[in-house]
């Protein structure tokens, strides 16, 4: 039966070639990248054999590279970090927020990848919490879980924050639960304005600091008159942000939140096909309704790689984020004291701390039976071949 084509193939087939055709425009860290994305579950990266105690079946398994970026490696991250944020959960409607850039700011983010992408986790998170604690609209201490994508269905470059927000917070002064109007958490157009406000005003001062670089076609922007005519179109443009009504209930968010957090550019399962026309997968137009929504496209090997590449973070660079109620170490207290208003028990995982088991490893594909560990071997190189009596399928022949 053939495997199902993923990103790692067009990776190795294409890879290459493109490395060859950007000597010396390739950063360290996009060659990590490509590096992982190729190399992962292969005997470039070492494994392990494992044999059945019942039946003697054996199989060899590779490593993977653990990358972030790759796309065959975020579901067992996405499976810790939501077990752990399951404890965080509260009995109450929690919305979806998104805030987004327009295409004149994203430009300069791409180029300044740190600086923007930080920015605008900042000029996001203070619009919630602001906006949130004015006595006008809530008048509350909120909680934020803040997730950031780069990239549009299509894999352009279109940073924008997904944050879930509790539909509540705690009173200023710690005594009372403040909950939301049932279907409503806080007006969008005040959000816009000021989000439009606080990101442009830093925005600026980066520039004034010295701390933004500007190549190619946006090198004239190094100046600071040609900055500000870039910038005064968007100055009068509605920044948008979206709010979703809330989940039906809590659980329903860790479903939710699994669809985002250790989301990559794209995923194996949208890929169609690879040939000499290129690289075919689903994607979403969003300028489209109903059925038309889903469309396929095709993108030369060099493009697809190309566009992937565009969304590899900074080194250290931080893609999920806490504010509020849910940030640094007064988060359990926080947490604590909401419950307790809420008059809801503690979550029993707050406890005990997340463990993973430890044997994580698929059951045998022959009798179910349980699988260990019999050999390592080093990257690059192969598992010694199976013991003498055994069948080609790693079963012990009778």
């Amino acid at each position: 039966m053939s495997t199902s084509l993923e990103v790692a193939d067009i990776f190795r087939s294409a890879g290459p070639a493109y490395r060859a055709r950007h000597p010396g425009h390739l950063s360290l860290a996009l060659l990590k990248v490509m590096s992982a994305v190729e190399h992962c579950r292969t005997a470039a990266l070492g494994g392990h054999v494992e044999a059945c105690t019942d039946c003697g079946h054996w199989r060899v398994a590779y490593n993977s590279c653990r990358n972030r970026h790759c796309p065959r490696c975020q579901g067992a991250a996405a499976r810790i970090w939501l077990a752990e944020r399951e404890a965080d959960l509260l009995p109450v409607g929690y919305f979806h927020v998104v805030f987004t850039l327009p295409a004149e700011v994203a430009d300069i983010a791409l180029q300044n990848k740190a600086a923007v992408y930080g920015l605008l986790f900042q000029a996001a998170s203070e619009t919630m919490t602001t906006i949130a604690a004015d006595p006008k609209h809530l008048g509350a201490r909120i909680g934020i879980t803040a997730v950031l994508h780069t990239w549009g269905s299509a894999m352009t470059h279109h940073p924008h924050i997904h944050m879930i927000v509790p539909g509540g917070g705690l009173s200023p002064d710690g005594s009372r639960w403040v909950s939301s109007r049932p279907a409503f958490l806080l007006p969008v157009r005040v959000l816009g304005k000021l989000f439009r406000r606080l990101f442009l005003t830093r925005l600026m001062a980066l520039h004034e600091a010295g701390r933004l670089a500007f190549f190619g076609s946006l090198a004239h922007l190094a100046d600071r008159r040609a900055f500000l005519r870039h910038l005064a179109p968007v100055r009068k443009k509605n920044w948008v942000v979206y709010a979703k009504p809330p989940f039906a209930e809590p659980q329903a968010v860790l479903a939710y939140l699994s669809r985002y957090t250790h989301r990559v550019a794209i995923s194996n399962g949208r890929l169609l096909r690879f040939d000499e026309a290129g690289v075919t997968f689903h994607y979403k137009n969003y300028r489209c309704n109903g059925a038309d929504r889903q469309q396929v496209i095709t993108l030369a090997a060099d493009e697809f790689i190309r566009r992937f590449l565009l969304h590899v973070l900074p080194k250290g660079f931080h893609r999920i984020r806490h504010y509020g109620l849910l940030a640094g170490a007064t988060r359990k207290a926080h947490l604590q004291r909401a419950r307790e208003l809420l008059g809801v028990e503690p979550s029993p995982v707050d406890a005990t701390p997340t463990v993973e088991p430890d044997d994580t490893r698929p059951p045998c594909p022959c009798c179910g039976g349980r699988m260990l560990v019999i050999e390592t071997f080093e990257r690059w190189r192969q598992p010694r071949a199976p013991p003498h009596g055994t069948s080609a399928t790693g079963t012990t022949a009778p």
